[in-house]
């Protein structure tokens, strides 16, 4: 396969983002037309109208639904080991979509500027979307351009929103939770706040790791084939793990135990929580995704998982229980037990 063109950029005057570039007129056209367009894989030629006209009947056929989500990306720093807020932005939406089931199809991508932001950034983060979008499988379809003064933001923040189509057939919901479902996991746990506390560099962190930023509507498909009776799937973002949990216990009135040993997570992660005091079942992550499978599909759905890239280290790390409803427990390496909460106050913030 032939790799992509560079894309020809005809930057603005100068070398960062000025307030004129949001006002509407020709200099907020030059970005638009000069940088932003030929980063995202269009052109000048490309119509600039209000909306995208999509072809609803051409996706949909005479089966399916419209999914739709949206998101915001605030990530601090914007680039850090294994990703950037332009290949955030473009995961997220991707993944929101597809833990329903959908298929992504189309995005959006809204930009917020600060004034002073070089045009060597932008074009970075730009075309970190578009190689995202690409390698997803997905359109941008439309945005907005929006310039607040020096101060007013940090640098660059991104919404995308996202439409997608979920087949006739699939139906994830907490409430099809059932005592007895497996709890799975896709892989190793909290790469991606690590990556982000190694980015920042406050702590002087010594750890090779990545952030695992990447898009799950591939294993899903896998997954949804071999176990067609999944009853729901998330995304395990902010919040972590626990938070997941603790929403699936509630949502569905039952009770969840976790098995300690069964989790992945990383020796270097594990030591950074340690030396820190976090609890990787609170860290974020961007690549891992949380399955309630009833049990007699379970064993098919772990080999859908690990066959894929992204699930090679998937495991059955839990089990729904009847009650008490809305408790979430794990069995730890020493054979005791002990209730895991919902996340309260923030971790870490700007992770995402």
């Amino acid at each position: 396969m032939a790799a992509n063109p560079q894309p020809r950029f005809k930057r603005p005057h100068g070398d960062a983002v000025n307030l004129s570039h949001g006002s509407g007129g020709k200099a907020m056209r030059d970005l638009i037309e000069g940088l932003i367009l030929p980063a995202l894989g269009a052109s000048s030629a490309t119509p600039l109208e209000d909306q995208a006209r999509i072809d609803v009947q051409e996706i949909l056929g005479d089966s399916g639904r419209i999914a739709f989500t949206t998101d915001s990306y605030v990530v601090d720093p914007l680039s850090f080991p294994g990703g950037d807020i332009g290949t955030l932005a473009i995961n997220g939406t991707v993944n929101d979509l597809a833990v329903g089931g959908a298929r992504p199809i189309v995005l959006s991508c809204s930009l917020i500027l600060e004034e002073g932001l070089p045009f060597t950034i932008l074009e970075k983060m730009m075309c970190s979307m578009a190689q995202a979008a690409r390698a997803a499988g997905v359109r941008i379809v439309t945005g907005d351009t929006k310039v607040v003064p020096r101060g007013s933001a940090d640098k660059l923040f991104i919404n995308t929103a996202g439409i997608g189509i979920i087949p006739k057939g699939v139906h994830l919901e907490i409430a099809h939770i059932r005592s007895g479902d497996q709890l799975l996991l896709n892989g190793h746990l909290g790469d991606h706040g690590a990556a982000i506390l190694k980015a920042r560099g406050d702590l002087a962190l010594d750890a090779d790791v990545q952030s695992d930023c990447q898009p799950l509507h591939g294993i899903i498909a896998a997954l949804l084939t071999a176990a067609p009776g999944t009853r729901c799937i998330r995304d395990v973002t902010r919040g972590g793990l626990a938070t997941v949990l603790n929403e699936f216990a509630q949502g569905a009135g039952v009770g969840m135990r976790l098995v300690e040993d069964s989790i992945p997570v990383r020796p270097v992660v594990r030591g950074i929580c340690e030396v820190l005091g976090l609890d990787p079942l609170y860290l974020a992550n961007e690549g891992k995704l949380l399955a309630v499978v009833p049990r007699e599909e379970a064993g098919a759905a772990l080999e859908a998982l690990r066959s894929c890239p992204e699930g090679t280290y998937a495991g059955i790390i839990g089990e729904v229980l009847a009650g008490p409803p809305g408790r979430v427990v794990l069995s730890s390496h020493f054979g005791g037990e002990r209730i895991v909460d919902m996340l309260v106050g923030e971790q870490l913030p700007r992770i995402c």
